[in-house]
């Protein structure tokens, strides 16, 4: 199923609501860093090649990932989710099959939620396929805004919704399958045309878009498995839903 897929974990960040000298992807959910528990879902679903972007204590997540047919790259500033896609180019510049991009700080991801996107993806035949997931208070996530025949026209960043748009209860965690040598071309098109002088992941949506590409989503109904930890409580919280009978 997923044959011709090489896997970007982005796990560079540092985590700083963590309050935590450790790297976020590092703190440890029922025995293993955050960041094992991605890397094995993937490899579940049966991703050809699992590549690791580091950047915050690199060392120790390369060491805590030994023997997990893992590759490295380093991204030594942290310049947002676009520009750490681009430091695996070296990589992934020539490969002509898909490319899914995962964080390291989403534990809870499932390898047949990933091998359903992948499955979607194909079989449509899109430039980008993401996963979303609709919840009650979606706050300062990414509006998914789609058109009359389901297709994705646009992500909206709440700062920049209308009160139209602030209302779609659809969010978008960032999880991506993209047809390889599309997302090359588009990252080369993208700008840090923002306050962060970042390059953002997101701003292919509208890249695509403007090229009258297809981008689809599907609905991941159980939004806990797509949704990153952020802080000590979230954590305490994913571990809880994993066992319920801890403590």
């Amino acid at each position: 199923m997923t044959r011709d897929c090489i896997c970007l974990i982005l796990a560079a960040g540092q985590g700083t609501r963590m309050k935590s000298d450790l790297a976020k992807v590092l703190h440890r959910l029922c025995g293993k860093p955050l960041v094992e528990h991605v890397v094995r879902s993937a490899q579940t679903a049966g991703v050809a090649r699992t590549v690791v972007i580091v950047g915050h204590q690199a060392e120790k997540v390369r060491e805590l990932l030994k023997g997990l047919e893992v590759e490295f790259v380093l991204q030594a500033e942290q310049k947002g989710t676009g520009h750490a896609v681009m430091q695996a180019l070296p990589i992934i510049e020539n490969f002509a099959g898909e490319l899914l991009v995962l964080y390291g700080d989403v534990p809870l991801i499932k390898p047949e939620t990933i091998v359903a996107l992948l499955k979607k993806h194909r079989e449509e035949r899109n430039a980008c396929t993401m996963l979303s997931t609709i919840i009650d208070q979606p706050g300062g996530y990414g509006r998914v805004i789609r058109d009359a025949g389901g297709f994705v026209t646009k992500i909206v960043e709440a700062r920049d919704a209308s009160p139209e748009e602030l209302a779609v209860k659809e969010i978008n965690p960032a999880i991506y399958a993209f047809e390889n040598q599309r997302l090359v071309e588009a990252l080369g098109l993208l700008t840090p045309n923002n306050k962060q002088g970042e390059y953002y992941l997101t701003d292919v949506i509208g890249i695509f878009k403007q090229q009258g590409k297809k981008i689809a989503a599907q609905v991941v109904k159980d939004s806990r498995e797509v949704l990153g930890i952020n802080t000590p409580e979230e954590l305490s919280e994913c571990e809880r839903y994993l066992q319920p009978n801890a403590g």
